[in-house]
């Protein structure tokens, strides 16, 4: 295959997802966010597409800019890209299942977790998160 069409490393595509997500959470666009880091809107698009992978000194960047920890940008990462995420491993192994990384940017998600976060007990909020997972789980 050639090197050039090679599809992005799913780890890439996660940390991507989730730079979006909190760039949108925080109401901050591309632009904003590439002034912030000196780049420019397309370098953030591409990082968070999982186009170009985002070097540790950038990530860094990013999560103090995005006021996250740097593990942010992994969390929740599905197992199976997780274990096959090797130098040479491009797409998710068979049978994975795949993290829609559009579905971060619909308004009906950033809604809902806005919404969530306004949530001040943070009891409530967790049986709210637990109740929604079971609920997930048996649609």
């Amino acid at each position: 295959m050639d090197q050039s069409v090679r599809a992005p490393n799913p780890v890439d595509v996660h940390v991507g997802t989730r730079v979006r997500l909190r760039r949108t959470l925080l109401g901050m666009t591309q632009t904003g966010l590439g002034q912030a880091i000196g780049l420019t809107f397309q370098q953030v698009q591409k990082y968070e597409r999982g186009v170009n992978r985002i070097g540790s000194s950038r990530l860094y960047d990013l999560a103090r800019v995005l006021e996250v920890p740097v593990n942010f940008f992994f969390d929740e990462m599905p197992e199976a890209i997780a274990s096959g995420s090797g130098a040479t491993s491009r797409g998710a192994p068979d049978g994975a299942e795949m993290f829609d990384p559009d579905i971060v940017s619909k308004r009906e998600t950033l809604e809902l977790v806005r919404a969530y976060y306004k949530i001040e007990n943070p009891q409530v909020r967790k049986r709210l998160f637990e109740m929604v997972k079971a609920l997930g789980k048996s649609a």
